[in-house]
């Protein structure tokens, strides 16, 4: 018999504001435990809430990047459950007017069983996207056999992006997920860092035979954050359902997993909840929130070019390589870069070229991370300039890129006070060859009897003679004309 696997997503994404979403206690991660919480996310008794209009602001950008219909009016809710991370016994929420709905995402992914697989352009609807404070965070601890809490997270803004049941791979998962990622990311609306948990995901997959319209049975696997455990909690999760189906093992019931993924399988965590478990109810302290054209406007005036609309306009428009126009618009600030330089130089390829290989090589070499590289892009632009004027070399733009990069000198200054500037001066040149000449005549034999490939080996101790700062081209017409007289 065959079977198909159908899954709907709950992605929570925490929102790029500076504070929380209801005080203005620091939502940044990393700080030292409870260091960021005052008696509002700590849940003192009256203590209003009041709403970060950039949290809003965001939610309507995910909203315009989800190709969502935004709500003209937006409310709070209390969703109330116990549980030791959540300080005031609920959660704001939105559930009866969310700010987004009806939104829709275009993926390609491979279906997980190979070529024949491949879906070239699968769309996956939306039902809705709300806002809603993030909970705290439990610390187990094994030696002492406490738990502790950390509400540092309590109250961070985050959005609930809750697609439909479309999914039927784990390929279309991974898929979704880094495409929402990459749109996210790329407008500043979250850094989605799954490794920090500002992008959890909750899978409710379930299977059924194949063209039967009916759902099976439903279980959820909770808080997934890395995409390699995504796919493999998937296959699992499926294969535990067709098994059920199949051989009657055990009896599938509508429940709560979590993963391990030490041990590779999901295990039953509690029955899951059902809307009227959390007792929704309007919070009366937060007044409604009407969102108008106007605001829609200014948002939407603010995000940069979608990723992928770049990625087709660096490789369509400008001729760049596929490759160098994917590493390029998948990272915001090296699109940045591209963009800002490109216009000063007008040159895409040549600043592609250098960002690929010259910049990620030197920031690399430093630990830095592409979405983290601080470089002044006059400055870059200056060098690449440089070297296509012939005032300096390619090797010695790489010199003065990486004193630039690491040390925030001044490409032209550097390049006088340490005496790089090019060597184009024939009799200079000439000099440096005739003693390299001299100084290799066996090499010099080897050449004239056919061995071409030590040409380059005398190229290379001409550039060491001169201090690398000799014309290339004009070393390779001298040394031949030389060589062969």
């Amino acid at each position: 018999m065959k079977y198909e696997v159908v899954m709907g997503l709950e992605v929570h994404v925490e929102l790029s504001t500076q504070s929380k979403l209801f005080c203005s206690c620091s939502a940044k991660f990393g700080a030292e435990a409870n260091e960021n919480v005052c008696p509002a996310c700590a849940g003192m008794p009256g203590m209003p809430a009041l709403v970060n209009k950039n949290a809003v602001s965001l939610g309507i950008a995910a909203g315009i990047l989800t190709n969502s219909d935004i709500s003209e009016v937006i409310t709070f809710d209390k969703k109330n459950y116990f549980y030791p991370d959540l300080p005031t016994g609920y959660q704001i929420t939105q559930w009866f007017a969310p700010i987004c709905k009806n939104g829709w995402i275009d993926i390609e992914a491979v279906g997980g069983g190979g070529a024949d697989d491949t879906i070239p352009t699968k769309r996956i609807t939306l039902k809705q996207i709300h806002i809603e404070e993030d909970a705290g965070k439990l610390v187990h601890e094994p030696r002492t056999r406490s738990t502790l809490v950390d509400f540092n997270r309590t109250s961070v803004p985050l959005i609930e992006i809750v697609s439909n049941p479309d999914f039927n791979t784990s390929g279309e998962v991974v898929a979704y997920l880094e495409k929402l990622r990459l749109l996210l990311t790329f407008a500043g609306v979250s850094d989605c860092k799954m490794q920090e948990g500002s992008m959890r995901c909750d899978i409710n997959i379930s299977v059924r035979e194949k063209g039967c319209k009916k759902l099976g049975t439903r279980t959820e696997i909770k808080n997934m954050n890395s995409l390699k455990a995504i796919a493999r909690a998937i296959e699992y999760e499926s294969q535990r359902h067709i098994d059920a189906l199949e051989t009657g093992s055990e009896e599938l019931v509508v429940e709560t997993r979590r993963w391990d993924d030490t041990l590779g399988m999901t295990f039953a965590m509690r029955e899951k909840e059902q809307a009227e478990d959390y007792r929704y109810f309007p919070n009366p302290e937060i007044l409604p929130i009407r969102i108008d054209k106007a605001w829609i406007e200014d948002v939407r005036a603010t995000l940069p070019e979608p990723a992928h609309e770049k990625y087709e306009r660096l490789t369509k428009t400008l001729g760049l390589p596929e490759h160098d126009s994917r590493l390029i618009s998948e990272s915001q600030n090296l699109s940045r870069i591209f963009d800002a330089v490109t216009k000063i130089v007008n040159k895409p390829k040549d600043v592609s070229n250098w960002i690929i290989g010259e910049l990620l090589a030197v920031s690399s070499g430093a630990g830095v991370e592409g979405d983290e590289i601080d470089i002044n892009v006059s400055d870059f632009a200056k060098i690449i300039m440089l070297v296509d004027e012939g005032k300096i070399n390619r090797a010695v733009g790489k010199k003065v890129l990486a004193q630039v990069f690491e040390n925030k000198v001044n490409p032209e200054e550097y390049i006088k006070d340490n005496s790089l500037a090019m060597v184009s001066d024939t009799g200079t040149l000439e000099s440096a060859i005739a003693a390299v000449l001299k100084e290799n005549d066996k090499t010099v034999a080897e050449y004239k009897n056919g061995s071409q490939k030590v040409f380059g080996f005398l190229v290379g101790q001409i550039m060491k003679k001169t201090g690398g700062k000799a014309d290339p081209r004009m070393v390779n017409e001298l040394l031949k004309k030389m060589i062969e007289t």
